[in-house]
């Protein structure tokens, strides 16, 4: 297990941490030299300025205690990959999941996901779902104090569900991240809603989130051959700035 641990969870493990309740991040942040600011900030998340072994984090006291935790624990990954820079993070900076691998604003993203959602505490909280569900899903973020969005997409990556998640506009597809365990030809969801499916009743008719995953024909989702011969089950929710973002449960046939 050591061997696996990112460098945000092996600072955690330094600290002795090993639930929830005790992720202090304004605490694991003076323990790496920075003082945390909440303050109302114009178009910015959060800011950090440091020196090599101190920095000052400015945190947007607006926005809800998830939020403002997320952008905490994404400017000490900054401070973890890039010591020395002064970045000022906006909202499409921090928790942007349609960002490059490569971007520093996913890297610190990766870092402030297993800050807050370590695997060695997520991942034994999974193996005793018993259903994909939103239900499971919030309650899971709750005791982590992380969103939904955040949630999910730490559980996609650690690989317990078949199950993607796909974010879209009103126009085109934003983003996507499915399980590690399916196969290539269903990693790919279409680039816009198919008016067929209950996410787009949500997002263009108002349609009520619904309380369980409902069955969808898997061609209402993807387009290679065959897919029309399959369901999927289907859960959505509303995101700021007219997005959903929705989670796919695939079949057994989509497990490589």
């Amino acid at each position: 297990m050591t061997a696996a641990l990112t460098p945000a969870e092996r600072m955690l493990l330094d600290l002795g941490i090993a639930e929830p309740k005790d992720i202090d991040l304004d605490a694991i942040a003076w323990t790496r030299g920075a003082v945390v600011n909440y303050r109302s900030i114009h178009n910015c998340e959060a800011t950090i300025v440091g020196s090599k072994r101190r920095a000052v984090i400015s945190v947007n006291s607006r926005r809800s205690p998830e939020r403002r935790r997320f952008s905490l624990a994404h400017e000490l990954g900054h401070w973890h990959h890039h010591r020395g820079r002064v970045l000022f993070c906006g909202k499409n900076d921090v928790c942007n999941f349609a960002n490059d691998a490569l971007n520093p604003e996913r890297q610190a993203d990766g870092f402030a996901s297993d800050l807050i959602l370590p695997t060695y505490m997520v991942d034994p909280r999974l193996r005793k779902m018993k259903r994909l569900t939103l239900e499971a899903a919030r309650d899971l973020g709750n005791e982590f104090c992380a969103s939904l969005t955040a949630t999910l997409f730490k559980m996609t990556l650690l690989n317990r569900f078949p199950m993607m998640i796909v974010c879209h506009n009103k126009t085109k597809r934003r983003w996507f991240e499915s399980a590690p365990m399916i196969q290539p030809w269903w990693k790919w969801p279409a680039k816009a809603l198919d008016r067929q499916t209950f996410a787009a009743d949500m997002l263009f008719n108002g349609a009520a989130e619904q309380n369980f995953p409902r069955k969808m024909p898997a061609d209402a989702w993807f387009d290679f051959k065959g897919s029309d011969r399959y369901e999927v089950e289907e859960q959505s929710f509303l995101l700021p700035g007219d997005e959903i973002l929705t989670v796919l449960k695939l079949p057994d046939a989509a497990i490589a």
